[in-house]
């Protein structure tokens, strides 16, 4: 979910009252949203980098605010107030309409067929006549980067460029072009730049960085000029410092460049929430495409609200609740039927299911009655977690400390570093990592518990762990090609290896499941060889007459690799066929 940042005095003002704490944090709650946290700047910097770093910082309050990842309309301080006022009927649903210019042209934006490689869609958009503060200034540009961190995926599907439109003349021509071929000077620089220069440049900027791979390999670059060949941005990447906008300007220019058609047309609805906008815009083909402020109706019974929500409201009062939800609904009078108007700003209501959740949130969860079910169920616990619970409580009780870690590693934690070959490890792999500690799923617990280890060398020894997780395993059989293996996975580290301490652990965990030492009903370990563990200080486990796992005390090389210095023995075992 993302959290949205807003000063609480610019919040009260724009609500028309003051609240305590706890009675926005009771609004936020009926309205579904949720007061996540209340800070100011100081305390997060102070926090994040130390009190030295935070002197000077502002002492502001501010209100960090969880919005549900589909509500787009609530992402800035103009959308949260709109949304609550009409919730608490003290504002009427705004309606969003096209405004032409007073001479009756709109701008355009030409898209030509060289863009079809890397970029192939564009919409554009200009907001007159504003006036921008700089609270204004600053919710307008957090706008910009909640949309691209949220809806824009990071820029992938889409990217925003706003630009003074009386800095720039149209009509505006959306291209693409070599790199080298490029240059201007990009936002905030003092020179001018190849397109080639820009992208070594903004290697090691710590927030432009991150972009770089979406172009950065194609034979050809995005950009935008204006009708006299000034540059106005290199989508997704920079803007020009020639149109960049400030507090003093009137017209905003607002391109939308992306990947994804759908997705580019709400980004250019969301973007523009507040104030009346022109759109006009050309696509590659040379047809007219209009980024309308589209409304939909949909019909549905209230009877269907009703029994899905579990109340019992009249026809008319359901259409109230949807109406203060900015659905603006009415009922038809044809039996229960109520229409309900989608508005632009409500991308997330797709199905007659979204708009009954409303209907729900506007009712008030903790007012729908509590009411028997139906069907009359009896709550069991799944039976391999009921024994891991049960295990994990007596191994605690044997001294052992529970550790948990990561699903994901790197190849080299389950192969390498334990003296194996990675193709026999019937590893399920990522297929495009992010970092190299999440390259692969596990198929062991033994590396994370060392890695464990390793970060706790400080610590008192002996250092006892155990963890009870899944490994993932390649399954041909099963429909995804892979499958989940409970496993246990214990180890001591110490002056001296304690083998006599992991088969202690065997012997207490067996009894615990009530298998006795026996050889073919029973458990029993026979001497093995592994490349993990020492030569004639490894042995198998089976449990009748099949192989579970291994214990042992482990080979120096593998200690060494995962930065240990003491002798460390490990028990290793699959719980499934226990059940």
């Amino acid at each position: 979910m993302p959290t949205v940042g807003v000063k609480r005095d610019l919040l009260f003002k724009a609500l028309g009252r003051t609240y305590t704490d706890e009675e926005f944090d009771e609004l936020c709650f009926e309205f579904g949203l949720e007061l996540d946290e209340i800070t100011s700047e100081k305390e997060i910097i102070s926090r994040e980098q130390g009190d030295s770093k935070a002197s000077g910082a502002s002492d502001i309050i501010l209100y960090k605010i969880d919005v549900p990842a589909n509500r787009y309309d609530l992402l800035c301080l103009e959308g949260l107030v709109r949304g609550l006022k009409v919730f608490k009927n003290k504002l009427e649903a705004p309606r969003y309409r096209r405004v032409s210019p007073a001479n009756g042209e709109p701008q355009r934006l030409i898209i030509t067929k060289e863009t079809a490689a890397v970029r192939p869609y564009a919409v554009a958009a200009v907001l007159r006549n504003i006036t921008f503060t700089q609270e204004r200034y600053d919710s307008f540009i957090e706008l910009q980067e909640k949309l691209h961190q949220n809806i824009c995926r990071k820029r992938s599907l889409v990217a925003i460029g706003t630009h003074d439109l009386d800095t720039i003349s149209g009509p505006f021509t959306y291209t693409a072009k070599p790199p080298g071929d490029i240059c201007f000077k990009p936002l905030n620089q003092t020179k001018e730049y190849t397109a080639t220069q820009l992208m070594s440049l903004y290697k090691t900027d710590s927030h432009l960085r991150h972009y770089l791979h979406i172009i950065e390999d194609k034979p050809a670059y995005p950009v935008i000029y204006d009708s006299n060949g000034v540059v106005l941005s290199m989508p997704p990447i920079i803007n020009g410092d020639h149109s960049k906008i400030a507090l003093k300007t009137k017209n905003v220019f607002i391109e939308c460049t992306a990947t994804d058609l759908t997705k580019v047309q709400l980004t250019g609805e969301h973007r523009n929430l507040v104030t009346c906008c022109s759109f006009s815009v050309i696509k590659k083909s040379g047809s007219k495409l209009d980024l309308e402020l589209a409304y939909r109706k949909e019909k549905l019974s209230s009877e269907f609200i009703n029994r899905k929500v579990g109340i019992n409201e009249s026809t008319e009062k359901i259409a109230q609740l949807l109406t203060r939800m900015c659905l603006l609904s009415q009922v038809t009078g044809v039996g229960d039927e109520i229409e309900v108007e989608i508005p632009p700003t409500r991308s997330d209501v797709i199905h007659a299911c979204d708009i009954m959740e409303d209907a729900a949130m506007a009712y008030g969860f903790n007012n729908i009655p509590r009411t028997t079910p139906r069907t009359y169920t009896v709550a069991n616990q799944f039976p391999l977690n009921k024994l891991t619970e049960l295990l994990r409580q007596d191994l605690a009780a044997a001294g052992f400390t529970e550790a948990l870690n990561f699903a994901l590693c790197s190849q080299e934690d389950i192969a390498d570093k334990l003296g194996k070959k990675i193709a026999d490890t019937r590893a399920v792999h990522i297929s495009n990592p992010k970092t190299a500690e999440f390259q692969v799923a596990r198929t062991t617990l033994l590396p994370g518990l060392l890695k464990t280890v390793a970060a706790n060398r400080k610590m008192p020894l002996p250092l006892k762990l155990f963890e009870i997780s899944d490994v993932v395993l390649k399954d041909e059989t099963k429909d995804v090609g892979a499958r989940n293996s409970r496993r246990f996975c214990a180890v001591y580290y110490n002056k001296s290896p304690g083998f006599e301490v992991i088969h202690g652990l065997l012997d207490r965990t067996m009894q615990l499941l009530e298998v006795k030492s026996a050889r073919g009903t029973g458990y029993h370990i026979q001497a093995a060889d592994d490349s993990t563990f020492f030569p004639g200080r490894c042995a198998e486990i089976f449990v009748s007459g099949k192989s579970v796992g291994r214990l042992g005390v482990l080979h120096p090389d593998v200690i060494n690799r995962f930065e240990l210095t003491m002798p460390c023995s490990a028990l290793e075992m699959d719980l499934e066929p226990f059940l």
